[in-house]
């Protein structure tokens, strides 16, 4: 039985092009690298210039070049307006390949679609994918969760029960609101019980500068109105624990798992509906973002019977005054 053949690499190349140089025949040629002597001269017929000169960079393109075809949904057009089609109908890659009769794959039809997109300096291709993506996102790595690195890290299982009913004040979550343009983040907090929030602009996503924003915004509540916050696993709260030295217990959800703080996570939702991804922040100025979070905090909540997250917050600050200035019992 034969032996395979092998593509010739980039050294090989540059060595029959030194050798060819110096005037070794063929044969040598091909004792030297241990190569048949038919396959070193169909390489340099096949891959030499026009000039009959042999460069192993023009070589190794030419082989190359040789090799690819296309992609399948560049050669049968049949296929590429039924692909194109399904993608227009709001279909994933992904569905399409798992019910296609042609065998073609997923990462084919991506490929195809950012092909396009650079071939025709054409963005508007992109819109046939689900989420309109400008590139493809690097796919996680098993294991690879930040949360296996996070110093002082406390899951969730260990957080208080009386935060997951919503009946005691002063539990918050924590999140970053994130936009198009780079280093512009929105630091928000969702207090669990009252759906109140709370905005403030990051001048960076580092970590340290997270936690001091965290610590500024809620240092300013009583004690009893900052009890705990739930983290999801970002690396930009790795400082998480900061906040312990202003008595602030700091949990975090399960890898992959942002429904464990819904209540953010929804009301980011809401505030997209004025501070969609494409905004600017620099044109949103410090009064502007106040009148937004007001507005949200005024909205009433079914979740709430129809009150608004200010009139119940407002509702646990009258009654944490009542508290702080009772007088006690006499002995």
């Amino acid at each position: 039985m034969g032996h395979r053949y092998r593509q010739f690499s980039v050294e090989e190349r540059c060595e029959i092009a030194r050798l060819r140089t110096q005037g070794v025949s063929i044969r040598q040629i091909a004792a030297g690298l241990d190569r048949a002597p038919s396959s070193i001269a169909r390489e340099l017929k096949r891959n030499s210039g026009a000039g009959g000169g042999y460069k192993p960079t023009y070589a190794q393109q030419q082989a190359r070049a040789r090799r690819w075809s296309g992609s399948r949904l560049d050669r049968d057009g049949g296929l590429r307006h039924q692909v194109l089609r399904q993608l227009m109908a709001g279909w994933s890659p992904e569905q399409i390949a798992g019910r296609s009769r042609h065998g073609i794959g997923t990462e084919t039809i991506y490929r195809f679609i950012y092909a396009q997109v650079t071939r025709h300096n054409d963005f508007s291709w992109r819109h046939y994918l689900p989420r309109s993506k400008f590139r493809r996102g690097r796919r996680a790595r098993r294991g690879g969760s930040p949360a296996l690195h996070m110093s002082h890290r406390i899951c969730l299982t260990q957080r208080p029960a009386e935060v997951a009913g919503r009946l005691v004040p002063g539990h918050w979550e924590a999140d970053l609101m994130a936009f198009s343009r780079y280093g512009q983040n929105l630091l928000i907090l969702h207090e669990r019980m009252s759906r109140s929030l709370i905005g403030a602009y990051l001048p960076s996503k580092q970590a340290q500068p997270v936690a001091q924003a965290i610590a500024a915004t809620l240092s300013a509540l009583p004690q009893s109105l900052r009890r705990t916050v739930t983290f999801d696993n970002g690396t930009e709260f790795a400082r998480h624990y900061d906040l312990n030295a202003i008595g602030i217990q700091t949990f975090f959800c399960d890898p992959h798992a942002p429904w464990q703080k819904g209540g953010i996570e929804n009301a980011i939702g809401r505030m997209r509906r004025f501070l969609p991804r494409k905004t600017d922040l620099a044109t949103i100025d410090h009064a502007t973002l106040v009148a937004l979070i007001a507005a949200y905090n005024n909205t009433p909540r079914k979740c709430l019977d129809w009150k608004t997250p200010a009139e119940v917050c407002s509702e646990q600050m009258l009654h944490f005054k009542r508290e702080s200035t009772s007088r006690p019992p006499p002995g």
